[in-house]
């Protein structure tokens, strides 16, 4: 769940850095894609601390 979310944020990132870049109809300012690629970036710590965790769980089993 959240490394999908993780890519889905991700992709609203880079769909607003190719419109700005392409068409000068980036959605975001500066602060916003800073936030958007933190959370994102968050989210994908996240997903892989999740995945570690239940991976040394059933080690440990």
């Amino acid at each position: 769940m959240f490394l999908i979310s993780s890519f889905i944020v991700f992709a609203v990132f880079f769909v607003n850095v190719a419109m700005g870049a392409f068409g000068d109809a980036s959605f975001l300012g500066d602060v916003g894609e800073m936030v958007v690629l933190f959370i994102a970036s968050v989210l994908f710590v996240v997903a892989i601390l999740k995945k570690e965790a239940a991976r040394n769980r059933d080690d440990a089993e």
